[in-house]
Formats: structure tokens, sequence, C-alpha cells
């Protein structure tokens, strides 16, 4: 199983960017996918959350307004496109594979992460 996010860079505030999670190993459409992130000196956060089939999502209070997820299960890939970005959302973005039935805001839910991409908004 691996998960190769990508998509991140230097962007500045006002700007907008797609997040792309490669996965191979094994079939997309039966796992929910998760997209965290993590801002330095703090807690790795969800985002969002889509099950397998993309029909249902669940996006984080804070995260509803700028950031959209999206599946291609054809090509193995979810994404995570966020506008109007900020300074605060300088982090690095994880995209993880829920394999544990636990509450999706939990880590221990997912058992298998990517590496990270890093996003930095420049002011």
């Amino acid at each position: 199983v691996q998960l190769q996010a990508s998509g991140g860079g230097l962007v500045q505030a006002g700007g907008s960017l797609r997040l792309s999670c490669a996965t191979s190993g094994y079939i997309l459409s039966n796992y929910g996918m998760g997209w965290f992130r993590q801002a330095p000196g703090k807690e790795r956060e969800l985002i969002v959350y889509i099950t397998g089939s993309g029909v249902s999502t669940y996006y984080a209070e804070s995260m509803k307004d700028r950031f959209t997820v999206s599946r291609d299960n054809a090509k193995n890939t979810v994404y995570l496109q966020i506008s109007s970005l900020k300074s605060e959302d300088t982090a690095v973005y994880y995209c993880a594979r829920r394999t544990v039935n636990y509450d999706i805001k939990s880590l221990q839910a997912y058992g298998d992460w990517g590496q990270g991409t890093q996003v930095t908004v420049s002011s």
C-alpha cells in the first residue's frame, strides 16, 4: 500500500492549490480517505473525510468554506482543492486511508499515510 501526496508549494495569499493523493496497492473505492494537515507546533487535524464511493463527505467545521475534496477511483487518486489561501493554511498536508472503524477525526482510524506535501502561503 502506498499513498503519495503532491501538489504543495509556495503560493501567495488568496491563491489556490489542488493537492493530489495517488494511491496504489489496494482498491481505492473500498476505503474512506482523509485529508489532514499539521501546522508547525500544532497537532495534526482532520480537514475532510470522504467515503469510498465519494457520495458522502465530512468537513471539519472551520474547513467547510475553502476546501473541496474529490476522488477519482478509476485513477486511484483523491484530491483536495484549496481556495483563497491564507497564511494560517501553511502546513504539511497529508492524505490517509481509513482502516479502522474509529471516529474519522481520530488519527488512529487511519492505518496508512502519505508522506505529506508542504503548503506555504506567503502574505
